[in-house]
């Protein structure tokens, strides 16, 4: 399963070209509520699912720098597509996890991701003769429709002595993951939103559907594979990438806004003047640019230190994760005061499907509604500064 090895800039470089093809194709990618086939194929062909994995398994094993400026173009294409090629493509790192035969099994199909969504409450896996038995319904499955395997997160019970009563036998807060044919598992086509509409985040049933064994992982578990990026915790990897999708949304909405507010005249302008000609667009854009860049740096800065301390082979410290985590909620919720200001800026000319800044208003919110982007981060770094345990919340 070895690759070609590539440059970076060969990636930078695709990554616009296939960027350009989404770009193109954004109505469609909105209206089927997925990438369309001939997109996803084209994105998979390329390689980009799986750019974070490992050379030996045919993977890019990009420097996580690298993948982010990647994600950003996507991003700034469509919000969708930004979004599941940081799921897709962080999510594939738990190949390092799995063992040869399951990997095997997988990734010689190389169009082959894998798509997983948290649990409801009454999902299980029951320990049965050579594997488990699957049962639940689990939501949010980013990438549903490209998907080839489907990811499963539950906790692992056995029958007790009676052959009646389950009894956990891994506690719920240390669950294992199921892998599965998507083919086998009944989807559940329940994305009906208005935002990152094109993700095809559907929901998924099982009902005492058989897992082989060595389909199971401990997603904790240390990674099997030497490289920087399987360092670095996948709940920081996934924050930083969806960071990144909203600062994309983001500069795509207030450069959409820029563009109106130079050939808009409002219907009530008795002098013909330009939107731009106002002081209050002025400041507000000002206010915007410096926004997005403190943001964007804020997040560079802690990505950086980061990845340093990785590629150095060091244990990373709990002031560089919880600089992680902060500069991450924060990009994301500056993201959308960005593109809130775009929004206000074009008046209503906003509110209509045409203009390109209401569908990354649309974007940038649901992302804000996402566990990365919620408020009680803030609180995990706050109880850091103030010298107090922060607890775990995604930082391992």
């Amino acid at each position: 399963m070895a690759t070609i090895q590539r440059d970076t800039e060969y990636y930078i470089e695709t990554a616009r070209e296939l960027a350009a093809l989404v770009a193109a194709n954004t109505d469609r990618i909105n209206e089927q509520r997925k990438i369309p086939t001939d997109v996803s194929d084209a994105i998979a062909d390329a390689g980009f699912f799986r750019l974070l994995m490992p050379r030996n398994l045919g993977g890019a094993q990009l420097d996580h720098p690298d993948f982010l400026r990647i994600v950003q173009i996507f991003a700034e294409a469509d919000g969708s597509v930004g979004w599941s090629m940081n799921q897709n493509n962080v999510f594939a790192t738990n190949s390092t996890r799995m063992n040869d035969k399951t990997r095997k099994e997988i990734y010689t199909n190389p169009r082959a991701v894998i798509t997983n969504g948290p649990p409801m409450s009454r999902s299980r896996a029951i320990e049965v003769d050579g594997g488990y038995s699957l049962s639940g319904r689990w939501n949010f499955s980013s990438g549903s429709d490209h998907a080839t395997w489907i990811a499963a997160l539950t906790p692992i019970q056995a029958v007790d002595a009676n052959g009646a009563r389950p009894i956990d036998v891994v506690p719920r807060d240390d669950m294992r993951i199921l892998l599965i044919p998507k083919r086998e598992v009944e989807m559940v086509n329940n994305w009906q939103v208005n935002g990152l509409r094109g993700t095809a985040s559907w929901g998924f049933e099982a009902d005492g559907l058989f897992i082989p064994k060595h389909r199971m992982y401990d997603p904790n578990a240390a990674p099997r594979e030497d490289g920087a990026v399987y360092r670095i915790p996948t709940s920081l990897l996934f924050a930083s990438g969806f960071a990144t999708v909203a600062l994309g949304a983001a500069r795509a909405a207030l450069d959409a806004a820029k563009d109106l507010a130079n050939r808009k005249v409002p219907g009530n302008s008795p002098t013909q003047t330009l939107i731009r000609d106002w002081s209050t667009t002025q400041r507000q854009v000002g206010e915007a640019e410096a926004i997005w860049h403190s943001a964007r740096a804020f997040l560079r800065e802690a990505a950086g230190a980061v990845w340093k301390s990785a590629s150095a082979n060091r244990p990373l410290s709990m002031d560089e994760r919880i600089h992680m985590r902060l500069a991450s909620t924060f990009a994301n919720r500056k993201a959308a005061d960005v593109v809130d200001i775009a929004y206000t800026l074009c008046g209503s000319t906003a509110i209509f499907e045409s203009n390109p800044v209401q569908r990354r208003f649309q974007d940038v919110h649901v992302i804000n509604q996402q566990v990365q982007g919620r408020l009680t981060h803030y609180d995990t770094a706050g109880r850091f500064f103030l010298g107090m345990e922060p607890g775990r919340d995604g930082l391992y």
